[in-house]
């Protein structure tokens, strides 16, 4: 019961106070000046086709690892975080288009979700620095370490069979526990945000 009451008031806070993305066309609410200055500097793809890879990996298997920078000029090693924390890595098609200048601050929005799971959200992207440092301050920060997965380009999406045919990421979710064991993953429609729910779905399974 008291997991539902969490969700319900996370998907009330989330839904209200950012704006909406349907089908890649923003529907927006509560929008702001500068959320209007940025939604002029966005991209818009278009209809794209919903899922264009092949997984590499499957829920029970150890995640692969690996090494990326992030815009902070760190360097990030998925198999450190074993033993100390779950991670969530969240992959995104392209900086400065619609959708994803949606999902990522919605997470910003509900971050306890992750904290509370003892999970470590890591953003994913195969744009390079400069291009994700200059998105991210644009859309106002994230709370969470965003990865460039520029070079060798999309490497790791490739690893985790999520790297699509125009060189883009998959929208996808891998969840995996402290022993760095796969436990969950959402490849979503391209067109769309993951919905929150199926995020909270499997963040429970980290604490079953």
């Amino acid at each position: 019961m008291r997991a539902f009451i969490g969700l319900t008031t996370l998907l009330i806070l989330f839904f209200s106070t950012y704006p909406l993305f349907a089908g890649g066309n923003p529907v927006i609410c509560n929008l702001d000046d500068k959320s209007s200055k940025v939604s002029k500097l966005l991209y818009e793809p278009g209809k794209l086709k919903p899922i264009d890879s092949v997984l590499q990996v499957q829920v029970g298997q150890m995640a692969p690892d690996f090494s990326l920078p992030s815009i902070d000029g760190k360097q990030f090693s998925l198999s450190s975080f074993r033993g100390q924390s779950n991670v969530v890595l969240s992959f995104i098609p392209a900086a400065w288009t619609p959708v994803c200048s949606g999902q990522w601050p919605g997470y910003n929005i509900v971050m306890k979700m992750f904290e509370q799971h003892d999970a470590k959200l890591f953003g994913i992207s195969v744009d390079n620095i400069p291009t994700l440092h200059a998105w991210t301050q644009q859309i106002g920060g994230m709370k969470f370490d965003i990865l460039s997965d520029f070079w060798p380009h999309g490497g790791v999406a490739q690893q985790y069979g999520v790297l699509r045919s125009d060189g883009t990421a998959e929208r996808a979710l891998f969840f995996i526990n402290k022993e760095g064991v796969l436990t969950g993953i959402l490849v979503s429609d391209i067109n769309i945000r993951p919905p929150l729910e199926d995020i909270f779905k499997e963040l429970q399974k980290f604490t079953q």
